[in-house]
């Protein structure tokens, strides 16, 4: 089974740059053929995609309101991926999640694996 944990989260100035991993810490393996993808949920607001990757040849999905500033990477060894998150805004405050599926979707609704969240706020 594959358990993913988030981590990296944290309070930023505006402009300041947080670099977020998503471990996997159960003993399952990530298929090749899944999808890995960031979202966020910013304070009273619903769940909204920001990025994913194919495990499988790479490609990748960014939302508008993050492309140029955010770069979501596979990882290595127990880490399963990162999201590298550059010129922060207060609009970038929410928590991040990390999921698992096996859609090619920016729809949360199709992800069935998710992690517990890290926070991540800036100032402004």
């Amino acid at each position: 089974q594959v358990q993913l944990v988030e981590s990296g989260g944290g309070s930023v100035q505006a402009g300041g740059s947080l670099r977020l991993s998503c471990a996997n810490s159960g003993p399952g393996r990530i298929l090749s053929s899944s999808i890995m993808a960031w979202f966020r949920q910013p304070p009273g607001k619903e769940r909204e995609f920001v990025a994913l990757i194919r495990w499988r040849g790479g490609s990748i999905i960014y939302a508008e309101s993050v492309k140029g500033r955010f770069t979501i990477t596979k990882g290595d060894g127990r880490n399963a991926m990162y999201l590298q998150m550059n010129s922060l805004k207060a609009g970038d405050t929410a928590v991040y999640y990390c999921a698992i599926g096996s859609q090619y979707t920016t729809d949360p609704s199709q992800y069935g694996n998710w992690g517990q969240g890290t926070q991540v706020t800036v100032a402004s």
